[in-house]
């Protein structure tokens, strides 16, 4: 039997861009229904940032303890090493994910939002069919928000299924490979191979450009390459992946030398990028203008379409979950008579690498010319980052500020534990602020904080601490 529904607001795909649209359009009483095949929130939620954060968090605490066992640091130590049971790491990742996963449910609810489950096609700009199981629903809407997100980029010579994965399967895995190689030395690859190198996988990661992470300067990653060094993470950059091996053993790459290699693997993680999800749900019924593999929208995030937005990474980089939600609450407003559009200052983009990055607004590039500050505090003359055994992997934070009126216009940084600072960062960019406002706020003692500030009055040009 086929249901018919006509509605004010249809939004596809229930990730951090659809469901907060949703509970967005639901608190300003706009009639909503979201269409979600999978689990509710999305990408992010279910099998990216959160469950990798989680994998990354007990990977930490796995490799303190082994350094205990080992060495005894702090006065602390370990009869014998610590044991992991990698499918008990994942029942516990997936447990916060669930209790997330229901908390984004009842969010919807309270807001009046009718979520349905199932795959939707559309067949115009307003109507989507979807298949569910005891039949169909025919959803016809003033407003349609698409928020279909991205998935990860598959190479030709390396399929997904068997002994290649995505970062899905990755954070999945019943049991840990002795060996994994990983295709991409993005944000992606690092964070996740940096924390199964810590649970005792020997890692190889395969880059085709001439260094890591090469979205950031070469002054932010020094510390992260540090680490892979340390810890014995093999590296081939310049590199090719070439395939598997015959025996589907080992992965063939060509080197920057030209040499072929054969490295070991029991698992190739491929991460060399995402791109938007266009397919399968009709986008081809849709008359939307494509900007490249995006959906073209406008500073309100309107398509060509009439009432038809787009959202998230389906709009174009960068690809972050923060900046989906960012666009979806603002659709939502405007579709209820506001006046907003998206405009943002910077959006603030961390890699949860060992240590962690942390960048907002312009890097680097400033660096050496007239009219910019740039001043440095590295995490060695913190007290805070000392006290946590942080100081000495070479972190710091970074401001970059316009000389002529110290207009703060970038700030990077590099350390553990650096990514709670990024919402500082961003709020001193949105608001405008100068060195001089960073400079006399008191920040309090002991905290990583104080980094920012200390770079902010070295900026100025009295430092304290160095």
């Amino acid at each position: 039997m086929t249901e018919s529904i006509r509605t004010k607001v249809l939004i596809i795909g229930g990730g951090p861009g659809g469901y907060v649209a949703a509970i967005r359009c639901g608190q300003l009483g706009l009639e909503t229904v979201l269409v979600e095949a999978d689990r509710l929130g999305g990408t992010c939620l279910i099998r990216g940032c959160i469950p990798s954060k989680a994998i990354i968090f007990a990977a930490a605490q796995f490799e303190s303890m082994v350094r205990a066992a080992d060495d005894g640091r702090y006065g602390i130590s370990l009869a014998s090493p610590p044991q992991l049971d990698f499918g008990g790491t994942v029942r516990w990742k997936d447990g916060i994910v669930g209790q997330l996963n229901g908390g984004v449910a009842a969010l919807l609810k309270r807001a009046k939002v009718r979520v349905i489950t199932g795959w939707a096609k559309f067949s115009d700009a307003k109507t989507c069919h979807v298949a569910i199981e005891d039949g169909g629903v025919v959803i016809t809407a003033e407003h349609v928000i698409l928020a279909t997100g991205s998935v990860p980029v598959e190479l030709p010579f390396l399929k997904f299924g068997g002994m290649v994965i995505s970062s899905a399967e990755a954070l999945s895995l019943p049991a840990l490979p002795g060996s994994l190689v990983i295709a991409g030395a993005g944000y992606i690859g690092l964070e996740l191979g940096i924390a199964f190198r810590k649970l005792g996988v020997e890692v190889t990661i395969v880059e085709a450009q001439d260094r890591i992470l090469p979205i950031y300067d070469e002054k932010l990653v020094a510390p992260v390459a540090r680490w892979l060094e340390r810890h014995a993470v093999g590296l081939h950059l310049g590199a090719r992946v070439l395939g598997l091996d015959e025996t589907q053993t080992g992965v063939v790459i060509e080197a920057k030398s030209g040499e072929t290699l054969t490295l070991p693997a029991d698992k190739v993680l491929v991460t060399v990028g995402r791109r938007p999800a266009t397919s399968g749900w009709g986008i081809e019924e849709m008359a939307l203008v494509m900007d490249g593999r995006f959906v073209r929208v406008d500073e309100t995030c309107a398509t060509v379409v009439k009432n038809v937005w787009a959202i998230g990474d389906l709009v174009g980089e960068p690809m972050l979950a923060h900046k989906a939600s960012a666009q979806g609450e603002m659709v939502a407003e405007i579709i209820a008579g506001r006046r907003r559009r998206f405009d943002p200052v910077a959006i603030p983009a961390i890699c949860f690498t060992e240590p962690e990055i942390v960048s907002v607004g312009i890097g680097l590039g400033a660096d050496g010319t007239d009219d910019v500050i740039v001043s440095v505090f590295p995490f060695q003359a913190n007290g805070r980052a000392l006290s946590m055994d942080c100081g000495g992997d070479g972190g710091f934070v970074r401001v970059i500020a316009r000389k002529s009126d110290h207009r703060i216009l970038g700030i990077q940084a590099v350390g553990q534990h650096i990514s709670e600072l990024a919402a500082a960062f961003a709020l001193a960019l949105e608001t405008a602020s100068v060195l001089e406002d960073i400079a006399g706020v008191i920040h309090a003692h002991p905290t990583l904080g104080e980094a920012f500030h200390e770079a902010a009055l070295k900026g100025i040009g009295h430092a304290i601490h160095i």
